[in-house]
């Protein structure tokens, strides 16, 4: 995708993905994930049932996850003993650097369904292979920048709990039919692309619910009218560019084949653990660790 020099960012490519249930894929790291990175992956999701926000035990290495709600919320348990709720402006969050199974984390929560996004970002040499680390941030302890929660990354002063990498930010927003909002682009910040869940919404042109659309290359400005009857609710990411390649496994997305090959022998060694744990547990009792790294 060209750059373009612009005081206000464009629609440049849009897609509503491929649905699959009631989640739909709308980027993966073999196809817009590779121009967005370090955003490489993002799942719309629309589920019946709040208990299925548990997607069952997978691995994971060299990315860090961000799962937010929409609309309905989600329990969650870290295996520490710290449980709460996690509803719209909350967040889960996942680095799983050298690997780490899991999926069993969140539960049913207070509503019958439950709706959002689940977002892959690719990290750098330096994390890919790190120690996982895992938060469950609530809504109240999100900041707030006008009708945004800052989901990841620092912006307008506030700086969001995430220990996320620098150079990303991730924003959910609702905005009121008719409303308006103007996001100033963090300098470097050339990637950026917007996710609608609900509504209708205006930039040079308009993009309705199920769709995400890519944004022109430059770290201009971003104008965001709810051009709809009703209420819109999207996520927005920018971020300075990814510099390195991207090498895939089935669950895992590193920067060069060895560290791949590290995460994956990882992973391996992780299944065998659980194995061995899920064993334990059913003979004794004992209950199941939601994350295993």
């Amino acid at each position: 995708m060209t750059p373009v020099t612009s005081s206000l960012r464009k629609i440049v490519h849009r897609t509503r993905g491929k649905a699959h249930g009631p989640i739909t894929r709308l980027m993966s790291p073999s196809d817009l994930g590779e121009a967005l990175k370090p955003f490489v992956f993002l799942d719309i999701f629309d589920l019946a049932d709040s208990s299925k926000a548990a997607f069952g035990l997978h691995p994971h290495s060299g990315i860090a996850t961000v799962t937010v709600f929409t609309d309905g919320d989600a329990s969650f348990d870290d295996g520490e003993g710290h449980r709460g709720i996690i509803g719209y402006g909350g967040v889960e969050w996942m680095r799983a650097g050298s690997g780490v199974w899991h999926g069993q984390e969140l539960g049913a929560g207070t509503t019958p369904g439950i709706k959002g996004f689940q977002l892959w970002l690719s990290l750098d040499p330096d994390l890919e292979l790190s120690t996982p680390d895992s938060q469950y941030i609530e809504a109240h302890q999100t900041p707030e920048a006008g009708p945004a929660h800052l989901i990841v990354g620092q912006y307008a002063s506030e700086q969001s709990p995430v220990r996320a990498p620098a150079g990303i930010n991730y924003l959910l927003v609702r905005l009121r039919a008719g409303e308006t909002w103007h996001y100033k682009t963090p300098v470097g910040h050339s990637v950026g692309w917007l996710a609608i869940a609900e509504g209708e919404v205006t930039l040079d042109a308009t993009a309705a619910a199920g769709e995400m659309v890519v944004l022109d290359r430059n770290d201009g400005e971003i104008d965001v009218r709810a051009s709809g009857f009703g209420d819109a609710v999207f996520v927005l990411g920018t971020a300075k560019p990814h510099l390195h390649p991207l090498h895939l496994g089935s669950h895992s997305v590193h920067t060069s084949p060895t560290a791949l090959q590290q995460g994956e022998t990882r992973i391996a060694a992780l299944r065998v653990k659980l194995i061995e744990r899920e064993r334990t547990r059913a003979a004794t009792n004992n209950g199941s660790v939601p994350v295993m790294r």
